[in-house]
Order: C-alpha cells, then structure tokens, then sequence
C-alpha cells in the first residue's frame, strides 16, 4: 500500500494551521514544516497530531527541499497554510497513486478573496506547482520566491480533476504585508539585477495589464481590479528594492557626507 505524507510550510500561522491540517488529516503523515514560529502555530499543530521540524527560513525552494527530506512516506502532498484539502481530492489522491501513470500531479485551486470565489485574474486553475509527487520525481528550485521545480529524468505531469480552495488573505492589511514580504525576497533574485525605476514601471504596468485584460480580470468585478493592482504594486516595489540594493552602499556613502558636511 502506499503511504503519503502531507507536509505544510508555516511561521506565525496560529490563526489558520488547525483548519489546513484537518484538512489533510487523511494523509498517513501531517507534517509541519515550521521555521521558528513565536506565536502557537507549533503547539496547536502538536495537538492535532501533527509531526513539527524546525527549519530556519532561507528561502522558499530551500524550505521545500527540506520538507521532502523530512518527509516519511515516499507519496507527498503539499499544502500551504491557506489552503484546503477537500475529500474530493482526497479520494482522487488514492486513485492517482495507485495506477502509478505519472508521480508527480498539478491539482486546481479555488480562490476565495473579498467576499467571493475568483474564476479569472490568473487564480483558476492557479497551477502553482506539483502538489502531489513521488519524493524521487521532483525537487524545487533553491529560490527566495515563487520558486519553480524540476523534474527528474523520464517524469511526466498528470492532473487532478477536483480542486483544493485557498484562502490567500484573511484580509486586506495580510495582503499589503505578504506583498511588502514577498517583494523584498523577489528583489534579490538574479533577474531583478541591473534593475531601474523605468523597469520597475514598465513592468508593473505590464503586470496589470496581464491580469485585469489578458486573464480577465475585469470580470472578477473590483476584486479583480485590486487583485491586479497588487500585481502591479508587488512588481513595481520588487524593482525598486532592487535598485535599492544595487545602490545601497553608494547611498549610505553620500549621506554620510551629507552629515559630515561635506
């Protein structure tokens, strides 16, 4: 028979893990993944059953990684702590693991985000990334963010049919503070090197464009419009804190000479 482990990736998720870990209370093993949390997110995740490795954060491909190696069970499920498992795919992972034609399974997700379900802007199907894979048939990326994944030599992709649904913001003050988080790390990856505030415009705008227009967006209604708007705000300070990197020590200079007077 074989076994999966569920694996979930956390650091001050007090207010969501007991819901993400009943969700996936199915698995043969709930693992959590927690990267030095200060609040009860390790405690409440130990009452439910779950098992808790510590793992210093150094990004999210890395913390993956990590999660794989500690994971028991040869079958992994990934879930993030804003989502939710439904039986459907849980059902559906019994059925994909037993016919063995692909070990490694993109799985839709449904977004719920303003008081209603987003069916475009990007967020459906939301192909992420594998959430379903035979520990042998993939790594991640060793990426700060938005990491990718590759797959071994010979691997192919399935799908599910059914969807999990994710809850990406509880509200609007987590969204501001997950994009302020998220542009920061997006800003040292190597892509954003030689960055400018020309680039930083040129490609928010594009990032707008890209989910209210070509994705739909305006059909989501004023979610879609704030969805896109986000997207623009993210890629625009991702730029410009790269800028802010490239020119940190030459700023830092010039102010002390500003204090010296000089």
């Amino acid at each position: 028979m074989h076994r999966v482990s569920a694996y979930i990736l956390t650091f001050n998720e007090a207010e969501k893990i007991a819901d993400a870990i009943k969700s996936v209370s199915w698995a043969d093993e709930v693992l959590v993944v927690d990267s030095n949390s200060t609040d009860n997110t390790v405690k409440i995740a130990e009452s439910l059953g779950a098992r808790v490795v510590q793992v210093k954060f150094e990004g999210f491909g890395s913390l993956r990684n990590s999660a794989i190696q500690a994971c028991s069970h040869p079958w992994i499920f990934s879930l993030d702590t804003d989502e939710f498992c439904s039986s459907a795919v849980s059902e559906e992972v019994r059925q994909h693991i037993s016919n063995l034609k692909h070990r490694a399974f993109f799985v839709p997700r449904r977004n719920y985000f303003l008081g209603s379900e987003i069916k475009h802007s990007g967020w459906f199907p939301n192909y992420r990334q594998p959430q379903l894979f035979h520990r042998d048939a993939m790594r991640y990326e060793i990426s700060p963010v938005h990491e990718g994944f590759e797959l071994s030599k010979g691997e192919t992709l399935g799908y599910f049919k059914n969807a999990i649904w994710q809850l990406p913001f509880k509200d609007m003050s987590e969204s501001i503070a997950k994009m302020n988080r998220y542009s920061s790390l997006g800003a040292t990856k190597r892509r954003q090197a030689n960055s400018s505030y020309a680039k930083a415009f040129g490609h928010a705008v594009w990032a707008f464009l890209r989910h209210y227009i070509f994705k739909r967006g305006v059909l989501d209604g004023w979610a879609g419009f704030i969805i896109a708007f986000s997207y623009f705000e993210v890629t625009f300070y991702r730029y410009v804190k790269a800028v802010e990197l490239d020119h940190q020590v030459e700023w830092h200079e010039q102010w002390q000479k500003i204090l010296q007077g000089k």
